[in-house]
């Protein structure tokens, strides 16, 4: 019989920078938690060709691969959390290195918290290359924040009378995410056919992680923002181009609508198809999208609100 872990780290990857890949691995090594209380599962999802080489992470008994064969961060995250043993799950992505005393950090503060379902804490960027002044109003879309140094607890608020709900401001995103496994149900529970795909090959769509966190915080449990579980994130060049960040915003801002609307959560109507080249041709002229690549980017991001506005989640 396996041995039991009070936690498992969840790393889904599709065809990884091998050294992205490699800093997490060495990251996730230095935990300072015992390695016989938790164990790590990397999940390939459809990666060509299929990954084998997990160094430096250097406990052999205590990481697992898992292999997905669907592509779509969704389905390998779900195939993770069903192959995970411990009562805590972290979600890690394949460019995240933990700071040493994050899984220590995470175990004490759910038995400190018994209301919490969902806890995160700051992600800090490690550029390969400087960004320019202009693209730091953009840090946000690049899975990048800080709440301060003080820790903060929410719960989700409901709007009697119109459906409205207030997404919870301290909700963790989807890097270094740590799940309480009885809450995480709320979400497992779903048929994975309703689930948004999220992150898909190249597609810059998202959402998996407000998903996730709206699920669990509509069945009744509070999320937290604490300081102490802090991560960085490595941010490769090609990241700060302007033609990826128009993408990612527009890929993000749909997603933000679908998800939104999945949960019954969104204050936005939803709009006829008919009526989407209009509002994106009077956004080019609100926005000066000729202006700048930064006036070109957030006109991108309108472009994908009206589309998350008509579009079905798949």
């Amino acid at each position: 019989m396996p041995t039991p872990v009070k936690l498992s780290v969840v790393l889904p990857t599709h065809n990884p920078h091998p050294g992205r890949l490699h800093a997490t691995l060495l990251g996730l090594s230095r935990q300072t938690l015992p390695v016989n209380a938790w164990e790590l599962l990397v999940v390939d999802n459809a990666s060509q060709p299929a990954l084998t080489d997990l160094s430096p992470f250097p406990f052999t008994d205590q990481v697992h691969i898992v292999r997905e064969p669907t592509l779509g961060l969704a389905h390998a995250r779900r195939a993770g959390f069903r192959a995970a043993r411990g009562d805590i799950v972290i979600l890690v992505d394949d460019d995240n290195v933990l700071a040493p005393d994050y899984l220590s950090h995470v175990v004490r503060l759910f038995a400190a918290h018994p209301e919490l379902g969902v806890i995160g804490g700051p992600s800090r960027p490690d550029f390969e290359q400087p960004p320019a002044e202009w693209q730091h109003e953009f840090f946000g879309l690049l899975a990048l924040r800080d709440l301060g140094p003080a820790p903060l607890i929410e719960s989700l608020r409901s709007h009697p009378g119109h459906g409205a709900w207030d997404y919870p401001a301290c909700a963790p995103i989807g890097a270094g995410m740590a799940l309480r496994r009885t809450a995480l149900t709320a979400w497992l529970d779903v048929v994975p056919s309703a689930c948004l795909t999220d992150r898909r090959g190249t597609e810059l769509t998202s959402g998996g992680d407000n998903d996730i966190v709206l699920a669990l915080a509509r069945a009744g449990w509070a999320v937290g923002y604490f300081p102490e579980l802090a991560l960085i994130h490595i941010i490769p060049a090609g990241r700060l181009s302007p033609d990826y960040l128009a993408r990612l915003n527009r890929g993000i801002q749909k997603s933000w609508m679908q998800v939104l609307t999945r949960h019954s959560a969104n204050p936005w109507k939803p709009i006829p198809a008919w009526s989407v080249p209009l509002r994106e041709l009077k956004a080019w002229f609100t926005c000066r999208a000729w202006a700048s690549s930064a006036a070109r980017i957030r006109w991108e991001g309108r472009r994908g609100h009206f589309a998350g506005r008509v579009s079905t989640p798949r």
